[in-house]
């Protein structure tokens, strides 16, 4: 079945065609709660632009993490080999901690009240959740482990 655009290049048809035309990192939970905290902490990243003071490097760095966050999701997702795709899960993990480290920052340096913050923490924390499932998942089949011992003290 050919996928027909509307008028508008960024339109189709009917909604029928634009799921025909989703990309399987677009179907992943993770990935579209991603966006949605890029989407929430991007009104915030230009308010701390025009903020006084030295606040330009945890911006800054917010600006790349949430952004990392969307793009190694995505590109975990379509990889083939297990262990890649797992370090990118991890990858997209460890820029969800550093999305949450950088919002402490801002209200250490006074930009940004902790109640300013608190949904894109709590959207932060169940991003970390959901890709800590993927990692453990992938890492579950592929991961080399050592056999459990039982250590003695005297």
């Amino acid at each position: 079945m050919a996928v027909r655009k509307a008028e508008d290049e960024n339109e189709y048809d009917d909604e029928d065609d634009f799921i025909l035309s989703m990309f399987d990192h677009e179907k992943l939970d993770v990935y579209q709660l991603s966006l949605h905290f890029l989407t929430w902490v991007t009104p915030l990243l230009q308010e701390a632009t025009q903020a006084h003071g030295p606040v330009r490097e945890a911006s800054d760095h917010l600006d790349r993490a949430s952004l990392s966050l969307v793009l190694n999701t995505a590109e975990g997702n379509g990889k083939r080999c297990k262990l890649i795709r797992t370090k990118f899960f991890d990858d997209a993990r460890g820029s969800a901690t550093e999305c949450a480290a950088c919002l402490d920052a801002l209200v250490a340096k006074g930009v940004a009240t902790k109640e300013r913050l608190r949904e894109g923490k709590e959207i932060i924390l169940r991003v970390v959740s959901m890709l800590t499932k993927l990692v453990q998942l992938y890492e579950g089949e592929s991961a080399v482990k050592e056999d459990a011992a039982e250590y003695q003290s005297n």
